[in-house]
Order: C-alpha cells, then sequence, then structure tokens
C-alpha cells in the first residue's frame, strides 16, 4: 500500500505528486495502462461539464470541474515524461512564452486601446507564428474536433474578417431559405440529402452570427425546451390512460400544441 500524507490543504504540486504515485509502480493498475488516445473523449467529457458548472453559476462544482481539467492536463504531462516527451513544466513553460509573445500591448511597445483591438492583434500574430498567409490556411487551424457548430461558426468568422460575408443578415437568411429548399429537392430525390442537410446547418449558423448568438447554446436550449414540452405530452397521454404510440399524429400534434402555450 502507497502512503500520501493527509492534509487540511494540498497543492498542485501534491496533485502532480499523487497522479505520479497512481501511474507508477504499486499504483493503479487503470491509471498505468492509460494513454492520450485512451483518455480522449474523459478530457472533452470534463471541459463539457466545467461549462456545465458556469452555467450553473455553481461555484463550489465549477472548482471540481476545474480541478478534472487540472488532473487530465496533469495526466497527459505524465504520459509524455514516461515516454521521454515533454513534461508539464514544459506545457507551462510554452504557455508562458506564448502569452508574453501575443501582449506586446502589455509586455512590449504597442498599445490596445479595446479588447476588440486586443482580439486583431492576438489574430495577427498568432497566423504570424504559423505562417498563415491566406485566410483558408487560417482555416485548415480550427479544430475538427470542435462541436460542428462551434467550428461552422469560426470558420465563417475567419472568412469575415477576410471580407468574405453579406452585407448584413438578409442575405443570411436568404441562403437559409434557399437552402431548406434544396433540401426538400433533395429529401424528394433530387440531390443528396446528407450534403444539404449540412448546408442547411451551416446556413442557420451563419444568421446566429449575424445576430451574435452562440449557435450551439440556442441549439442547447432548443434541445431543453423540447424535453419540457415532451415531458408535458407524455404527462397529458398518461393522464388519458394511453401510450403516445397508441395516439394518432393529430391528436399527438394538439397535445404539443397544449404544452406550447401551457
Amino acid at each position: 500500500m502507497l502512503n500520501f500524507e493527509s492534509k487540511e490543504q494540498y497543492t498542485v504540486d501534491d496533485l502532480v505528486r499523487l497522479l505520479r504515485l497512481l501511474r507508477g509502480p504499486g499504483g493503479c493498475p487503470w491509471d498505468r495502462e492509460q494513454t492520450h488516445e485512451s483518455i480522449r473523449r474523459n478530457f472533452l467529457e470534463e471541459a463539457y461539464e466545467v461549462v456545465e458548472a458556469i452555467d450553473e453559476k455553481d461555484r463550489t462544482h465549477l472548482c471540481e470541474e476545474l480541478g478534472d481539467v487540472l488532473m487530465q492536463v496533469i495526466f497527459h504531462a505524465g504520459i509524455e515524461e514516461d515516454a521521454g516527451g515533454f513534461a508539464l513544466d514544459d506545457v507551462a513553460d510554452m504557455t508562458c512564452r506564448k502569452l508574453l509573445h501575443r501582449h506586446p500591448h502589455v509586455f512590449g511597445e504597442e498599445t490596445a486601446g479595446s479588447a476588440a483591438e486586443v482580439l486583431v492583434k492576438w489574430d495577427e500574430i498568432k497566423r504570424a507564428e504559423r505562417g498563415q498567409k491566406t485566410a483558408s490556411s487560417a482555416m485548415d487551424t480550427v479544430a475538427k474536433s470542435l462541436p460542428a457548430l462551434w467550428r461552422a461558426d469560426k470558420l465563417q468568422s475567419k472568412a469575415r474578417k477576410a471580407g468574405f460575408d453579406w452585407p448584413d443578415i438578409s442575405g443570411a437568411l436568404s441562403k437559409l431559405e434557399e437552402e431548406v429548399a434544396e433540401l426538400r429537392r433533395a429529401v424528394n430525390g433530387d440531390g443528396d440529402a446528407a450534403e444539404e442537410l449540412g448546408d442547411v446547418l451551416f446556413s442557420a449558423v451563419n444568421v446566429s452570427r449575424f445576430l451574435s448568438l452562440d449557435p450551439e447554446a440556442a441549439l442547447g436550449a432548443a434541445s431543453d425546451k423540447f424535453i419540457d414540452r415532451f415531458r408535458r405530452v407524455e404527462r397529458a397521454a398518461a393522464a388519458s390512460g394511453r401510450a403516445m404510440c397508441d395516439i394518432s399524429p393529430d391528436e399527438l400534434d394538439k397535445l404539443w400544441e397544449d404544452a406550447k402555450h401551457a
């Protein structure tokens, strides 16, 4: 059995040491077997749980979930260190250097009078660091692992910065209507339905961008609303002594409308 000192308050150094013990001889067999790939999904799930805690405005929950993300960072760095790659200090070093270089208005001679100016300069520095001379090369760096709605939003924002955009939301709305019409034709056998559905979703993101709305948050809210209304329809069906599968589509539509206006 391994011993780990009991404390009133642990530190980041303690977490690093604890994870090293778990992955070391006599530690946890599961921890020792993990790779970057095997815990890739864990990292994503922990990040989303942080976001959920932020949305809940729950500080205690946020503290806990940030700890889980921190653990993932230390875990991945430990895997690399064991393999003779980089260590946690290398991660910190790279991040410090990046922050120093991307804040010339703080640590250099340049100035920035607003947050918007900072973001413009930040983007310019990132493109220079990565040797991105075109907008399309900058798009290549947008992570494909992002949720598709967020990825579409980032790609469209980069296109806007290059001057490729509608002058106002009316163009985006017209494009959305056009794509919906093309999807209808594809559903009826004239075209690729999967491709046209993708175009509809991409165009919907464009509309959300003009409204300064987060498409992922908007869809999340719509999903929550659907659950709430579905629950009301389900209760109404149960109150009538029937399962929903035994109720006609017209009556279900009526129950849905009642749930909308409840």
